[in-house]
């Protein structure tokens, strides 16, 4: 059915203007000063958006939903996850691949793209795990970009599972040069995070409150600077995922100042929680135990520096969901401690309502800059051509956001799978209240009303 948006204001990462937007199939068709909806094809939805904003469809780089960790499964499907994201006004994730050391790359994508094909209701797209590298599965990730990934992923942390050598660092550099495409990582230093986790523990300091010491913002400083200089070496492009550090963030800076090909990303926890919510007692700190671990305040504030300056490109949320009653518990002592809590924040259905109440509404950040890091930037990174702005031609994802609403975030009533929210009872101004993709209308107000599994898996261009 062809849509016609009546009278909203027009907000992209450098434009704000009033205009009628109308979509036919799955594009944009025209965008005009005002549209009679009697030029329009019969049959045609007009959705008055008068007093709220048009944006283009949010992206969320950073997602995991099936995702096995620490001896567990993250709680979320496709099915929920993205429903989550749409409520939301995310119309298209991309979530990472992360198979085992001896599994081979592509039975792990065909396993990640079983999970989410004929699933999901948002679009998706993946970043390919590299956790070995040898000539065997070298040619699996030609294979792999030949299908429309073009982003790797790697970490440089937990040590003996899903970390690399500086071995396989260098070759999937040298390899994602050659073929044109972004190399996301997780940096920390794993070996000094070994060392401090033992130190700890030995000195029977096992509560959530110690994972943050045991990953302090130095280490993650070493991880980027260690990716920095590989990155330089090879001229590859380089993402950092999560950075959740000033001294991160200006390791970063650095290396891009001398040329390094570099983008940084900041995911929402970061931004509006503190490592105080981790030290919480009764083992509710748990609850926010994450990788990097959150941070003290005065990092949450230039977090938002950095973004308000356009040093941090996007803000993802590395949405991890786990149970606190049935997973996190894993960690509790005096069974467990803090290395065996299942680590994430699950915050893809609130990432942009909170973005807006502690970004927009604060005078953070400005409009476009919320549009850039939540949308544009993504699309603009990795590929997800007619995604992300609002153009003739460009794909029907849209939202109509209204700024006016006042609403409080409950876990009993979110569309994500987990038994617990990180933000439980904090208020919101601003909500998604119609949510499109490529020209179906999938949410209204805060409810799911689209058509179930019509995502689709979005082959990605450099």
């Amino acid at each position: 059915m062809p849509l016609l948006f009546k009278n909203p204001r027009i907000i992209t990462s450098t434009d704000d203007y009033g205009a009628d937007v109308y979509c036919v199939g799955e594009q944009i068709t025209r965008i005009e000063r005002s549209i009679d909806p009697k030029s329009c094809a019969p049959g045609t939805e007009v959705i008055d958006a008068s007093g709220k904003y048009l944006f283009p469809g949010f992206i969320d780089p950073h997602v995991h939903v099936y995702l096995p960790f620490m001896g567990t499964y993250a709680k979320d499907t496709w099915e929920t996850a993205s429903r989550a994201a749409l409520v939301g006004g995310t119309t298209t994730l991309i979530e990472m691949i992360c198979p085992g050391k001896g599994d081979e790359p592509m039975a792990a994508f065909e396993t990640w793209l079983s999970k989410a094909s004929g699933v999901s209701s948002c679009d998706f797209s993946f970043h390919m795990g590299v956790t070995r590298f040898d000539p065997a599965v070298e040619r699996q990730f030609r294979e792999i970009v030949k299908r429309g990934v073009t982003s790797f992923k790697v970490f440089l942390a937990y040590k003996g599972a899903l970390g690399v050598d500086d071995r396989e660092l260098f070759h999937t550099l040298r390899l994602a040069k050659e073929l044109g495409v972004v190399v996301t990582a997780h940096c920390e230093n794993e070996t000094l995070v070994s060392e401090l986790q033992s130190q700890l523990l030995a000195a029977g300091k096992t509560g959530p409150e110690w994972h943050e010491p045991s990953r302090p913002p130095r280490v993650e400083a070493e991880g980027v600077h260690h990716l920095m200089t590989f990155a330089e070496l090879t001229g590859a492009e380089v993402y950092v995922v999560h950075t959740s550090c000033d001294e991160a963030v200006g390791e970063a800076t650095r290396a891009i100042s001398r040329g390094v090909n570099a983008h940084i990303e900041v995911v929402l926890p970061h931004l509006i929680l503190d490592k105080s919510f981790a030290e919480r007692p009764g083992f509710e700190g748990a609850k926010y135990v994450m990788s990097p671990p959150l941070r003290d305040k005065q990092q949450t504030e230039r977090m938002w520096n950095h973004l308000r300056s356009r040093a941090v490109s996007t803000v993802g949320t590395d949405h991890a969901p786990f149970d606190f009653e049935t997973q996190k518990v894993m960690g509790k002592p005096p069974a467990g401690d803090f290395t065996k809590i299942p680590n994430g924040i699950p915050s893809v259905e609130n990432r942009v309502d909170l973005l807006f109440t502690h970004g927009v509404c604060t005078g953070r950040i400005d409009l476009h800059t919320f549009v850039d890091a939540a949308s544009t930037q993504a699309a603009r990174v990795f590929g997800l051509h007619g995604k992300g702005t609002i153009a003739v031609g460009a794909d029907a994802d849209l939202v109509v956001y209204d700024p006016g609403y006042r609403g409080a975030i409950r876990a009993k009533s979110h569309q994500m799978a987990t038994d617990y929210s990180a933000f439980e009872g904090w208020e919101t101004k601003g909500r998604a209240s119609v949510v499109t993709v490529r020209g179906r209308v999938m949410a209204r107000d805060g409810e799911f009303v689209g058509k179930p599994g019509t995502g689709r898996l979005v082959p990605r261009g450099r």
